[in-house]
């Protein structure tokens, strides 16, 4: 049995680290509710701008308006933003995020050239890499994985200024045929208890039709096309709207879900702090009583001690 020195050691560690989880959790408690305002505000303008594209992308026929519109039926290799934190301390996540993406790679059996948002999941994804390539029983297509961009420190309240080098890499990666697809693994915000990690279908700009119900599982919905009913009409032309609007809204919708994700992780990291606060309190109080219990136990023996020593000199005497 560890002595009361060692316990009362032990409680002095957990009653630190109950401090920094404290602290920890009200940090995240107080970004959350701006990141939840932040994304919640754009939310519905992100989607419906998404159904526009859709749509605009369902109607061009023939030659597409731009060239984010083009669609390649053989897809050879594709392009994945997976947007994870920048620190741990978040529950599991970055880690469902990230296995969510790696689940649907899998699936997709393509090449993939990667953009990672956030330290976790470039840290992960490049072990992932190396443990495929050493692999020898690994399918080529993920032997043939490589991470082209990375980005981290992004700003707490992020922007269109902020998301602009990521849309712009991943532009260059479509745009000159590096890449046939382009698609965002980001973490869906529902409330401060759940966070649905998603894949989302970014370019070209039309609605997924995956090859397998596999994949289907994986990959958000599109939006529903509506061909019959909704007819755009361009001024001054199709070609000088889309050229400026067709980029911005796909900027958004990288924003929207890099939002959606960083609400996700501060309520993740809330959530997953106020459970290590509450076991640090119970693990405490659990010591304590063995604290308490030790000392007794040596207050005992030496009381016995005691007893056993006068007992010895009275019968010397």
């Amino acid at each position: 049995m560890p002595t009361a020195r060692e316990i009362q050691r032990r409680i002095n560690s957990v009653q630190n680290i109950n401090q920094v989880t404290h602290a920890l959790e009200a940090v995240s408690a107080s970004a959350v509710r701006r990141a939840q305002n932040a994304a919640m505000s754009s939310r519905p303008y992100a989607q419906y701008a998404y159904e526009v594209l859709v749509n605009v992308a369902a109607q061009s026929r023939g030659t597409p308006l731009h060239p984010l519109l083009e669609v390649r039926p053989d897809v050879k290799r594709i392009a994945v933003v997976l947007i994870t934190g920048d620190r741990g301390l978040a529950g599991a996540y970055n880690t469902n995020i990230v296995r969510r993406a790696m689940t649907f790679v899998e699936q997709y059996e393509r090449p993939v050239h990667w953009v990672t948002v956030g330290r976790k999941g470039r840290d992960l994804v490049r072990r992932w890499i190396a443990r495929q390539r050493a692999n020898p029983d690994a399918p080529a297509y993920l032997k043939q994985q490589t991470i082209v961009a990375e980005f981290s420190n992004l700003p707490a309240g992020p922007d269109l200024e902020d998301v602009a080098p990521i849309a712009q890499t991943i532009f260059e990666e479509f745009l000159n045929h590096t890449v046939d697809e382009v698609f965002i693994a980001y973490t869906q915000f529902v409330n401060t208890m759940t966070q649905r990690p998603q894949v989302l279908h970014l370019l070209p700009l039309k609605p997924f039709e995956p090859s397998s119900r596999a994949i289907l599982d994986l990959v958000q919905a599109s939006p529903e096309v509506h061909n019959a009913h909704r007819v755009y009409t361009y001024e001054p032309s199709a070609e000088a709207i889309l050229q400026e609007v067709l980029p911005r809204f796909t900027e958004l919708q990288i924003l929207q879900a890099l939002r959606e994700s960083l609400s996700s992780e501060h309520s993740a990291r809330m959530v997953a702090m106020r459970n290590a606060s509450s076991s640090a309190e119970t693990l405490s109080e659990m010591l304590t009583l063995e604290y308490n219990k030790a000392r007794q136990l040596a207050i005992t023996s030496e009381i016995l001690d005691i007893i056993g020593g006068v007992e010895a000199l009275d019968q010397k005497g």
